[in-house]
């Protein structure tokens, strides 16, 4: 019976969805309310109704951050087993002497440079005791091999570097003679350099330029900089003067004092706008939308008054030649049908943009009122700013590990003679050359857990702050306290969200590797395809890291494992659809804004300071390398700032879907987002209201319900 009332009244009140979710949930109580009252009247007096047993509710009440305990276990422990693999290819590499290799060098021949060696078999000059030449020399080191990212050239062990340019064969013969280091190849006496028939391809290429010896890896590397000039202009290959490339880099070091400066300003610039963006955010966004909505209209005007004014010109230029051929009076009519089109197609999405524009407008007061409340986090908690530097740190550490290792690799395995040249490779063989694959995917791994770890932090920090109802009660360092949590209770949650995202990373830079390798030859169908799969590839993974970063935020609210997590922060997006697109449109773009702010700063202040110092003539390379550090500060500060926010609306979506301001439910949220809930509630007809208050009087008790969906009857 209820059913058939609740339909009756569903008739009375129609509960389609507004779009709007105050007023959805006000229009649903209001029903239920009266289908209640209906039902009570239909019941006979006397008449004793048959009862069912009804099922227990049960309730819990929802406590942020109360409880906690370990989640996705498993997933920590294969995460564990990985990194142990990650050490042991290390481990390995160093066992077998390829770290030994790689720090102190070795010859062509295979013999290590400072150490006692073994002989190789098949190999003549290996086994030779090297202990005084600790140092390699390359007899052409700008013989560089773009492909294969090798030097091309034959090393030896030497006991010292070559410091003064050494022009002819005699001066190689008395550097030799002098120092007790031959620089031409074992088997070849010093006092016969200057005769000897092979010194053009066993000695160095001359002139000899003067080379130092890098620091911990024993390479004698040439001090002039035009050999790193060579390898530029290799890499390079739109540039044709060799002079333009000497001069752009003789402006970078001659203003490298000026870049650091110039760096500097740019991550300044970046922790200040952090906390001024709250202040100018709102003008920021009207003035966005005002420029949209005119640029828009303004566009579309133009296109209609130029097809009309082509007509025109088409008209009378067809009266005018009505008597030339067909052919020549196409091309203008071919123009106005364009233009129409064109005109066509900006009036539907002018029309469509302002009708978004009306429906949305309340939703960009929600995404100022967060961007006000996300400058008061940084304020509440200033130990955010500096999150990007740990990041950066732990990124660079393992980035620094994973290159040491993959040179490592680089040197291992068993010594090869090259047929060609006849010098010694050292190569992977059988299962071992699969390390270094397992090596690859080690780093995307590792390395979306770290910025997971980062993502996770934030979360934790933010969850604390919008959950603690009296901000002087907060935790001393609410970021250390975020630290320790996700330590000790959601490394495994963080291990499987960073897995999944590897899982498309993968594919997607395998593909992108085919479609390099494949450039030029394949048919126009197969990269077409190729492109497609790329880019449904890229976008599942951008939703991927934005529902992971949400499920971050679950997490650390409810303590539930990645999948209930990610389910739990899936429903809230999905319900409150239309603020996450405006979230996500306009303030991404207020954020762009500022990156381009800071980049623009940097860049004019570049231009004042180079113009300053008349003495840089080339400020091109210089002002490029400022401006793409100043971009990829402002982005690694302006993401938090976006995580900050994305965390404050999950936080605000589940206040608003589990609390109602009555007592017993009161809500968490700071004030401007108290006074963006009380504008939306005025907005609300009279009579919702009024039975959504009656509601609250009969309905539950006040208890909080859980974010899992699973709580209710």
């Amino acid at each position: 019976m209820l059913s058939l009332v609740q339909q009756r009244t569903m008739e009375q009140w129609p509960s389609s969805s507004t779009g709007h979710p105050l007023r959805d949930i006000g229009i649903r109580s209001a029903q239920c309310h009266i289908a209640k009252e209906m039902a009570e009247q239909k019941r006979a007096p006397g008449v004793s109704q048959p009862t069912r047993p009804r099922r227990k509710r049960t309730k819990r009440e929802w406590k942020p951050l109360e409880d906690r305990s370990c989640t996705d276990v498993a997933w920590l422990l294969i995460f564990l087993v990985f990194c142990v693999g990650m050490g042991s290819i290390c481990g390995y590499t160093v066992v077998t002497g390829a770290a030994g290799r790689l720090i102190f060098g070795y010859d062509s021949y295979g013999n290590t440079c400072g150490r006692r060696n073994s002989q190789i078999e098949g190999v003549k000059l290996s086994g030779l005791d090297q202990t005084d030449k600790k140092f390699v020399f390359f007899l052409d080191p700008c013989n560089i091999d773009i492909v294969q990212r090798k030097i091309k050239s034959m090393a030896l062990c030497v006991a010292k570097c070559p410091e003064t340019e050494l022009k002819t064969y005699g001066d190689i013969k008395r550097f030799a003679m002098n120092n007790g280091s031959e620089l031409c190849s074992y088997e070849l006496p010093a006092h016969r350099y200057p005769g000897h028939p092979e010194r053009s391809t066993k000695c160095p290429k001359l002139p000899v330029l003067p080379s130092k010896p890098l620091p911990l890896f024993n390479r004698c590397t040439p001090v002039n900089i035009s050999c790193y000039t060579r390898f530029a202009e290799a890499v390079v290959t739109f540039v044709s003067d060799n002079r333009v490339l000497h001069s752009l880099v003789a402006g970078v070091v001659a203003s490298k004092e000026i870049i650091l400066g110039l760096c500097v300003l740019a991550l300044v610039l970046s922790m200040v706008l952090m906390i001024v963006i709250r202040y100018i955010s709102a003008v920021l966004v009207w003035i966005l939308t005002a420029l949209v909505v005119l640029g828009s209209l303004g566009g579309t005007g133009v296109l209609w008054w130029l097809y009309v004014d082509n007509r025109k010109a088409a008209n009378a230029t067809f009266a005018a030649t009505a008597a030339a051929v067909a052919g020549s009076k196409e091309e203008p009519r071919d123009n106005v049908q364009a233009l129409l089109i064109y005109a066509i197609a900006a009036t539907v999405f002018t029309v469509i943009l302002l009708l978004l524009m009306l429906f949305m407008r309340k939703r960009v007061a929600l995404t100022i009122a967060l961007f006000h409340v996300a400058g008061k986090v940084f304020i509440h908690l200033p130990l955010l700013v500096f999150q990007p530097f740990w990041t950066f740190l732990a990124l660079l550490i393992f980035w620094l590990y994973w290159i040491m290792v993959l040179l490592f690799l680089g040197t291992a395995g068993n010594p090869v003679e090259n047929e060609e040249t006849g010098l010694v490779e050292f190569q992977l063989s059988g299962p071992l050359q699969y390390m270094t694959w397992y090596h690859a995917v080690g780093l995307i791994w590792i390395s979306e857990f770290i910025l997971a770890c980062q993502q996770m932090t934030v979360a934790g920090a933010v969850v604390t702050y919008y959950f603690t109802r009296d901000k002087s009660r907060l935790p001393m360092t609410p970021i250390l306290s975020s630290v320790f949590r996700l330590i000790r209770y959601h490394l495994g949650t963080v291990a499987k969200g960073s897995f999944i995202i590897t899982l498309v990373k993968i594919p997607r830079l395998i593909l992108m590797y085919i479609h390099n390798q494949l450039k030029g030859k394949e048919n126009a169908c197969a990269r077409c395809m190729l492109k497609a799969c790329i880019c449904c590839l890229w976008c599942l993974e951008k939703c991927l890291n934005y529902l992971n970063q949400n499920a971050y935020a679950a997490t650390a609210i409810n303590s539930t494992s990645f999948c209930t997590s990610a389910r739990d922060a899936f429903v809230i997006l999905v319900e409150n659809a239309l603020r996450v697109a405006a979230i996500n449109a306009v303030g991404d773009f207020v954020l762009f804004l500022g990156k381009v702010l800071i980049v623009s700063c940097t860049a004019f202040a570049g231009v004042l300071a180079l113009n300053y110092q008349r003495d840089y003539t080339v400020w091109l390379l210089p002002l490029i390398i400022v401006c793409l550090f100043a971009f990829l500060v402002a982005h690694c500060f302006l993401s938090i700032y976006e995580i900050v926010v994305d965390v404050l609306f999950l936080c605000f979506a589940i206040d608003t879907k589990y609390n109602d301001g009555s007592p017993g439910r009161e809500f968490y949220m700071d004030k401007a987002l108290m006074e963006f809930v009380e504008n939306s509630r005025k907005s609300l007809p009279e009579w919702i209201r009024g039975r959504l208050e009656e509601g609250k009087s009969e309905g539950d008790s006040g208890e909080a319900r859980p974010m899992a969906s699973g709580a209710s009857a």
